[in-house]
């Protein structure tokens, strides 16, 4: 196990003049799955100030043995560390878990607000990343970018089948006009695109002055070239495009999500790509990614019937050359995940200062 103790340079946040060794000094923190950060050169103690100690793995929460969370005061979690009622449990001293995300499907509300435990999030880090892997996505399909790619690499230097369309003039379709769905719509309307929106709180003012027009749902499917989903995952919105949904969008659309794979329904989607309904997918996330793991292991005789079915749909999905797939990494630039890990910081500060920010739960 790879659990390091780090004695920061900095401490979290910003503390002014009083010492941030003695604001710390009762906490034992810990921070969950850091390789992506480590890998970008990002660390907690990148955004510290003062003197102060937490230990950092790479390891999921669920990886790590009973005796080294034992004694947590503080968690920082990312989005593949499941929070719940059996965790919790481990770690009896828990006052608060943060998660590296916006995103918190993967912290379990109820049992945290039962054992006292207070839940934050990041609500907003990297809504241009995002917009921008969401175009990369768009732009792929659209004009067959990873076809000609992988063509060309092997000597093949022919036009036959890579005719694209032009974006410009296309309606785009954005589920969810937050603040990454608004950057969706504004670079949109900067490629000349006819840009709807579909949100359970409109905002009349900011459409008239972008330039978009807020619509219901089933309008967004049947009117739309490209739909983009820009949701959170809760359960109304789980299987969001499913066989109906799709069967009401335009043939030959496309599909893009950078937002939670539960949003479409795998199986629904994979139909909808064999027969030719929609045009194609971009995907960042896929329905079930957190059960994706060594290959070796999916198939072994214990492994389980769901990591079997994901790793066959992460197949299908893999063999189509109208589907681009990334690596749940839409979120993941520098830029991105300094401006995540100053607010984590700052959200740990916070609740030690007794003035809690960006709670959820």
């Amino acid at each position: 196990m790879d659990i390091g103790t780090t004695h920061a340079e900095h401490s979290f946040g910003k503390g002014g003049d009083r010492e941030m060794s003695d604001i710390f000094e009762d906490e034992n923190i810990m921070f969950f799955e850091t390789g992506p950060w480590d890998e970008a050169g990002v660390s907690p103690a990148d955004c510290h100030a003062g003197s102060t100690e937490h230990r950092t793995t790479q390891e999921h929460l669920h990886e790590v043995a009973d005796e080294e969370v034992a004694d947590l005061t503080i968690a920082s979690v990312f989005i593949g560390c499941t929070v719940d009622q059996e965790q919790l449990d481990r770690m009896p001293d828990l006052k608060l878990v943060c998660t590296r995300s916006t995103g918190y499907d993967h912290i379990d509300l109820e049992a945290c607000s039962e054992r006292g435990v207070t839940a934050c999030n990041v609500p907003a880090y990297a809504e241009h990343t995002v917009a921008e892997h969401t175009f990369g996505l768009m732009l792929c399909l659209s004009r067959k970018i990873l076809t000609a790619y992988d063509r060309t690499r092997g000597g093949d230097f022919s036009l036959e089948g890579l005719a694209g369309f032009d974006l410009k003039d296309r309606t785009l379709g954005v589920v969810g006009a937050g603040a990454i769905g608004l950057r969706v719509i504004r670079i949109g309307i900067a490629m000349g695109m006819n840009v709807l929106a579909y949100d359970v709180n409109e905002q009349p003012l900011l459409s008239d002055v972008m330039g978009f027009e807020y619509c219901s749902l089933d309008a967004l499917l049947g009117r739309s070239d490209v739909v983009s989903l820009h949701v959170p995952l809760v359960p109304a919105t789980r299987h969001l495009i499913d066989r109906e949904a799709i069967d009401k969008m335009k043939d030959g659309a496309l599909l893009i999500n950078t937002s939670r794979g539960e949003l479409v329904e795998t199986n629904a989607l994979l139909s909808a790509l064999s027969s030719g309904k929609l045009g194609g997918a971009g995907l960042d996330v896929i329905e079930g990614e957190e059960q994706l793991g060594d290959e070796e292991q999916m198939v072994l005789p214990d492994a389980s019937r769901d990591d079997l079915a994901v790793a066959v749909q992460r197949y299908a999905l893999l063999r189509r050359e109208n589907v681009v797939l990334t690596p749940h990494m839409a979120f993941y630039s520098r830029e991105a995940l300094h401006r995540l890990m100053d607010v984590t910081c700052n959200n740990i500060v916070a609740y030690i200062e007794g003035e809690p920010q960006n709670v959820v739960s």
